[in-house]
């Protein structure tokens, strides 16, 4: 059995939208924040992993929304170490509003285990894998993980923006952090539907408004202060009551640093219930979907 931890986390202001719920890209925060404390807990702290020499880079994240999480309410996370391979790990997530013990979202990270002087993946030592696993370490082979999914190939009317590394996007280890990609995704989301003529003022004035349900990034290398980045999203599957969104991040010179995949939901302001994805809504992105085979439809 994996040696499990859980902390708490009380919903502050600023970690809400609008709306008044917590914003996507505060889960992968509170799931970074988690790791860091689950990994000191186990006897690997930044003191240890700056003596060893190593640290730890989220190759792939993912983070399933099953409740809204509302401001002054308390998340309690639960997290562990899935699996170990040679140089990766997986850390699994299950949030739960402390107040109601409903579950609000559960995800996953991937991690590579790096030298922090080459740069390269280094081979995660037996003491680790042992600290995590005190009874019983798991094999290095594991149950085979799910490959990133591929993306459809772009329509005509894919919407590109471009935006910049800033000094507030950097983390500790003065890579642009895991969550500010959500937050650039996002913002880009966004401004391709108001470029479609759907702004978020109008859908509210239509009565519903966006809710992501999913995301899944894949994180190909750390970007810097800096680096001119150029975002690209368009649709995909088309379900009843949601959208599939793609994006992909490369760096000016055309360097594919970063893709995801989001699952989009329309709400309904009034009864916070789902409601068909609007036929105006898609008739106007109707050149940002891509052409997908027949069988690849949502269901």
């Amino acid at each position: 059995m994996p040696r499990t931890y859980t902390c708490s986390f009380r919903v502050r202001y600023y970690e809400c939208d609008p709306y008044g719920y917590v914003s996507s890209a505060n889960y992968l925060r509170y799931a970074t924040q988690a790791a860091t404390e689950a990994s000191a807990d186990a006897g690997y702290d930044r003191a240890e992993y700056e003596a060893l020499g190593t640290l730890w880079l989220i190759r792939e994240a993912g983070m399933e929304y099953l409740r809204p999480v509302s401001y002054g309410e308390t998340l309690e996370v639960k997290t562990w170490v899935s699996d170990f391979r040679r140089v990766r790990s997986r850390r699994e997530y299950e949030m739960t509003v402390a107040e109601t013990g409903e579950l609000a979202a559960r995800g996953y990270n991937d991690w590579i285990y790096m030298s922090a002087a080459s740069g390269q993946p280094a081979r995660i030592p037996e003491d680790m894998l042992n600290a995590f696993f005190p009874e019983t370490a798991p094999t290095a082979e594991g149950p085979k993980r799910e490959p990133f999914p591929e993306a459809p190939l772009l329509p005509p009317g894919a919407f590109t923006a471009r935006r910049r590394v800033l000094w507030h996007h950097l983390d500790i280890e003065g890579h642009m952090n895991s969550a500010w990609y959500l937050n650039l995704l996002e913002e880009v989301v966004l401004d391709a539907t108001e470029h479609a003529r759907w702004p978020i003022q109008r859908a509210q004035e239509e009565g519903f408004r966006y809710v992501a349900r999913e995301h899944r990034i894949e994180y190909l290398r750390p970007v810097l202060l800096g680096d001119e980045l150029r975002i690209t999203t368009y649709l995909g599957e088309i379900g009843d009551e949601q959208v599939v969104r793609h994006c992909q991040i490369n760096l000016a010179s055309g360097e594919l640093i970063a893709r995801a995949q989001s699952v989009w939901a329309f709400v309904d302001l009034e009864s916070g219930q789902p409601i068909p994805v609007p036929s105006e809504w898609l008739l106007d992105l109707e050149d940002q979907v891509a052409e997908l085979p027949e069988d690849e439809a949502m269901e």
